[in-house]
C-alpha cells in the first residue's frame, strides 16, 4: 500500500500504550485523518481515559467512538456460540476469538459512516487476532484498505515503543515503563493471559495471573446452589429472575469467581502454525457450558445430539480461525439453531471449589420417559423381548465375518 493512498483510517483503539503509539504513528507515517473506535465488551476497564487520550493526541471529538456493545456481544455472538457447546481443541471456550468479529463489524460500520478508506488494528504478526480482524474486514467490505502497524514499522521492542511515545509526548503510565509480566486481553466472557513469564509451558502460573477467579482452594467450603432457566437454547434467567444476556453473564461471572470456577492453562495450536500457552478464565461461561449440556441431555433426540457433537469441533475451529462471517459458519449455525427449538427448561447446579455439578434438570419438552426407563414394573411400556432381535440384527455383520474366519473384527 502506498502511503498517499490512505486519507482516513478507523483505528481499533484501547487507549493503552500500543494503540496510542499506533495512533500517532498513523498520523506521522500516513499523514491521514484518524478516527478512534473503542468497544466496551465488558473488559472491566474505565473507558473515559481512552477518550481523553485520543483528544490529547489531536483526534477531533466527532472522530472518537466509544460504544457499549456488551448486550450485542452476548446476545448475538456468545449465546449463538454456546448453543453449539463450542470448545476449541476440546477445552478452550473461545473467549478472545468470539469478540473479534463484533469489533471488526462495528469498525467497518464506522468506516462507512465517516467515509474512511482504511481500518487499522494493533494485533501482532505472530498471532491469531490479525487473521480474525482482517478476514472480518474483508468479508464485510472487500475493498477496504488494512493497516497492520506491527507488520510494517520498526518499533520491535517495548523500549522502542516507549522512546517513540516520549518523542511524541504520548503519556505513559509509570507501570508501563517496566516490562509487563504478561499480556492480558479481557471481555465479558473471559480473560486471557499470555506471553513473557507464561511462555515456558512447564512453569506453573503465578497466582497473580488469575484476575477473574479466586483459587479453588480459597473458595468457600460450602456449595452454592443455583438454577438457570433456558428458552430455545439460550439462558434467560437465574434463580427464577429473568435477566438480559449481558446481565445474566455478569451474574454468572460473579458466582463463578467466588467459587473458583473457570480456570484453564492451555497449550493450543494457533492458526498461523505455532503452539502457544495461554491462561484463560471463563467463570460464567464454564457454568453456562455445563448447564446447557445438561438441558440438552433431556430435550435433544439422540441422533440430533450426536450429529451436533460431531460437528462441534469444526464449528469451534471456524470461529477460532476467524471465519465467523463465512458461509460455512452460517450453515452450521442454522443447523445448530434448529436443534435448539425444544431446549427449554431449568437446570439446577452446585458450584463448589472449581466444580460445576449438575444436580437436576427439568423441561416441558423432556424426552426422558420414567415409565420406559424404570427398574420397577413398567406396565408393558417396553417389551424387553424386542431387544433380542435388535441385538441379533446389529450383530449380523460380525457373525458373518466370524463365519468367514474373520473373528474378533479381523479384516
Amino acid at each position: 500500500m502506498r502511503v498517499k493512498d490512505v486519507k482516513k483510517v478507523v483505528l481499533a483503539y484501547s487507549g493503552g500504550l500500543d494503540t496510542s503509539v499506533i495512533l500517532k504513528w498513523l498520523q506521522t507515517t500516513y499523514g491521514c485523518e484518524v478516527v478512534t473506535f473503542t468497544a466496551d465488551l465488558g473488559q472491566g476497564e474505565e473507558l473515559g481515559p481512552a477518550r481523553d487520550k485520543a483528544l490529547l493526541l489531536g483526534i477531533k471529538p466527532e472522530n472518537i467512538f466509544i460504544d457499549d456493545l456488551r448486550e450485542t456481544f452476548v446476545k448475538d455472538f456468545v449465546f449463538p456460540m454456546f448453543r453449539a457447546n463450542a470448545l476449541y481443541e476440546g477445552m478452550y471456550l473461545l473467549g478472545t476469538s468470539i469478540a473479534r468479529p463484533l469489533i471488526a463489524q462495528r469498525q467497518i460500520e464506522i468506516a462507512e459512516a465517516v467515509g474512511a478508506d482504511a481500518v487499522a488494528h494493533g494485533a501482532t504478526g505472530k498471532g491469531n487476532d490479525q487473521v480474525r480482524f482482517e478476514i472480518g474486514y474483508y468479508a464485510l467490505k472487500p475493498d477496504i484498505k488494512i493497516i497492520a502497524p506491527w507488520r510494517e514499522w520498526d518499533l520491535a521492542s517495548r523500549t522502542r515503543l516507549i522512546e517513540f511515545a516520549e518523542q511524541h509526548q504520548i503519556p505513559i503510565a509509570k507501570d508501563k515503563r517496566g516490562e509487563a509480566p504478561f499480556s492480558v486481553d479481557a471481555n465479558l466472557l473471559h480473560s486471557s493471559s499470555e506471553g513473557k513469564i507464561l511462555e515456558e509451558p512447564w512453569d506453573s502460573p503465578d497466582e497473580m495471573v488469575w484476575q477473574r477467579t479466586i483459587s479453588p482452594e480459597a473458595a468457600p467450603d460450602r456449595a452454592t446452589e443455583i438454577t438457570i432457566e433456558f428458552e430455545r437454547g439460550d439462558p434467560v434467567g437465574i434463580n427464577g429472575e429473568r435477566l438480559s444476556p449481558a446481565t445474566l453473564l455478569t451474574r454468572l461471572n460473579a458466582l463463578g469467581k467466588e467459587n473458583g470456577i473457570g480456570r484453564l492453562d492451555l497449550v493450543e495450536n494457533r492458526f498461523v502454525g505455532m503452539k502457544s500457552r495461554g491462561c484463560y478464565e471463563t467463570p460464567g461461561g464454564t457454568i453456562l457450558y455445563v448447564a446447557h449440556r445438561a438441558m440438552e441431555s433431556i430435550t435433544l433426540d439422540r441422533e440430533a445430539a450426536h450429529l451436533k457433537d460431531s460437528l462441534m469441533p469444526r464449528y469451534a475451529e471456524i470461529i477460532y480461525n476467524g471465519f465467523w462471517f463465512s458461509p460455512e459458519r452460517r450453515m452450521l449455525q442454522a443447523l445448530i439453531d434448529e436443534s435448539q427449538a425444544s431446549v427449554t427448561g431449568t437446570v439446577r447446579l452446585k458450584l463448589y471449589k472449581g466444580n460445576t455439578i449438575v444436580t437436576g434438570r427439568k423441561s416441558p419438552n423432556s424426552l426422558y420417559s420414567m415409565k420406559h426407563v424404570t427398574f420397577e414394573d413398567d406396565q408393558g411400556a417396553y417389551d424387553q423381548f424386542d431387544a433380542q432381535g435388535f441385538i441379533k440384527l446389529n450383530a449380523l455383520r460380525l457373525r458373518l465375518g466370524a463365519m468367514a474366519g474373520r473373528k474378533g473384527g479381523a479384516l
